[in-house]
């Protein structure tokens, strides 16, 4: 068996470059009306291998290898632009009326505890 390691990290590298980039995880750039979004994306690569050889007791003689790669990609926004203006918004994160209305259930909680507490106390 001969072990070509370069050949394969090559392969696996090429495949990563391809895959892990903007375009395929969450899209090419948009126009929205007036603004033109373009994603960005944060990507983490990692490699490992390892091979050998050896002889056993008995003179039987042996070798292998093995490799692997990993890749974690995660979106972290958008830049938009309009005009001359250029701004960044992020992915997942709650801006304006968006995030009040996340709030509510946590306000209508602490509500309800405030009037049983005071419910108690009377």
């Amino acid at each position: 068996m001969e072990l070509h390691l370069e050949e394969l990290l090559g392969q696996v590298t090429d495949f990563m470059k391809t895959e892990a980039n903007a375009d395929t995880v969450i899209g090419k750039e948009f126009q929205l009306g007036e603004f033109k979004c373009v994603p960005v994306i944060k990507v983490g690569m990692g490699f490992g291998s390892g091979g050998g050889e050896g002889t056993e007791a008995k003179g039987k003689k042996g070798e292998g290898m093995g490799a692997g790669a990993g890749v974690g990609i995660e979106p972290l926004g958008f830049l938009v632009t309009r005009e001359n203006e250029i701004s960044f918004i992020e992915a997942g994160k709650a801006h304006g009326l968006s995030a009040a209305f996340e709030k509510v259930p946590d306000l209508i909680e602490k509500l309800a505890k405030n009037r049983t507490l005071e419910a108690e106390t009377a």
